[in-house]
């Protein structure tokens, strides 16, 4: 008796889950619908990312230096290497894609 209590208690948990989220997913503020999945993307893909772009954009700056400092554009070139990068991967909230200027 118990065991069959214990499917109906599972299954009616099923049904309650596949009605509500539907609902759930309409979020027009999360960029797949819902926002746990925009978190575990950001943290699993773009995060990452991210932080290559950082490391790959300093290794660049670097690279570019005998090139930006007669040129006089070492911190432009930083902040569009480095700092962007940089805050896009560190600064934003866990799931939000936009960035606030």
């Amino acid at each position: 008796m118990k065991h069959l209590r214990n499917k109906l208690e599972a299954g009616a948990l099923a049904v309650l889950l596949a009605v509500s989220l539907p609902v759930l997913a309409d979020d027009p503020n999360t960029v797949s619908g819902d926002k746990t999945t925009d978190m575990v993307v950001d943290v699993l893909v773009v995060r990452p990312l991210g932080l290559a772009t950082t490391v790959i954009g300093a290794v660049l700056t670097v690279v570019a230096l005998p090139f930006t400092i007669p040129s006089g554009s070492v911190k432009e070139s930083a902040e569009m290497m480095i700092v962007n990068p940089a805050e896009y991967t560190f600064k934003r909230p866990l799931g939000e894609f936009e960035t606030r200027d």
